[in-house]
């Protein structure tokens, strides 16, 4: 399908140094959905460049689609470690074993880092089901003073990809008695898949299987993990995508570390100067609009691609 080429409508904010740092809790997105942060990301990178940047070594997916606008429920690259590294493609926004029905995943796009590990939604998740999502980088949009709101596209200053921390969910709905799975109840909530997926096994922590299940009805769904976002970033919102670096890949992905205080230690902050981030048009707003021009800075604030806008 053709990208929609939308008419960019700039939206000049007073200046990019006299941005205010948001309160704690201030509305995000275009929507002004409270609370929550990378509501909207980029990833155009090629299947190829990714297997080779996270070192893939089985690729389960049939072809990646360029993406500039990612959104809840969309499908996304994802990277995960079972006998070996491998790259899948899962629904964003995390459908947790015992739900009833996935749409409650479009609430579950990001788990924070601080409380990740406790939370009934994530905690199995984090302990053996990790994974990367890789992006070439994030929106998150800035509510003027004077009204209204500014879309900023953040992203690596050395241009490469980021690999954000996240974690995934393989998910059947139940089956009612007397179809599929021998003793399963009518109404009762979906399933974690163990074995049978693709090759799923219990080295992942998934238990309940139905092997005989049509392998159309399983949804391999995923999350991002946030945290305090840098100074770097922290005048446009106050939460960032927890990014994880080369050296900490293979710790993060491995499903046999799962003491959760071990895990938590591979999550550090960005580095200072990691990201840039500069405006762009209010475009990226809607989500029928997924194409390349969505990244371009905003040329009426006279900042040209080739240049490398800060916030500061």
């Amino acid at each position: 399908m053709t990208p929609v080429m939308p008419t960019v409508r700039a939206t000049k904010p007073t200046s990019l140094a006299s941005l205010a740092r948001p309160a704690r809790g201030a509305p995000y997105g275009p929507e002004g959905d409270a609370g929550a942060m990378c509501g909207r990301y980029s990833t155009a990178r090629g299947r190829e460049e990714i297997i080779d940047a996270f070192d893939v070594e089985r690729d389960t997916t049939d072809a990646l689609e360029p993406d500039y606008n990612v959104a809840p429920t969309k499908p996304v690259p994802m990277i995960l470690t079972r006998d070996v590294r491998e790259l899948h493609v899962a629904r964003w926004g995390l459908v947790p074993s015992w739900a009833k029905d996935p749409a409650i995943g479009s609430r579950m796009i990001n788990a924070r880092v601080e409380t990740v590990h406790e939370k009934p939604a994530f905690r199995r998740a984090f302990a053996r089901r990790r994974c990367l999502l890789p992006a070439d980088g994030y929106y998150e949009w800035y509510t003027r003073e004077e009204g209204g709101k500014q879309p900023f596209f953040i992203r690596p200053s050395d241009g490469s990809m980021l690999a954000m921390a996240g974690l995934y969910e393989v998910w059947r709905p139940a089956r009612e008695v007397g179809r599929g799975r021998p003793g399963g109840r009518s109404g009762s909530a979906g399933r974690s898949v163990g074995v049978g997926w693709s090759g799923w096994t219990g080295r992942d922590g998934l238990v309940g299987a139905d092997t005989d299940a049509p392998e159309e009805e399983w949804l391999l769904s995923c999350t991002v993990i946030t945290t305090e976002a840098s100074d770097d970033v922290g005048r446009i919102h106050e939460r960032m995508p927890m990014l994880v670096e080369p050296e900490r890949f293979g710790a993060w992905l491995d499903p046999e570390l799962t003491a959760p205080e071990e895990v938590r230690s591979l999550l550090v902050p960005a580095a200072a100067g990691r990201l840039e981030a500069y405006p762009v048009s209010t475009a990226v707003n809607k989500v029928r609009n997924y194409g390349p021009e969505l990244v371009k800075p905003l040329p009426d604030l006279g900042i040209s691609p080739g240049e490398t806008p800060t916030l500061f």
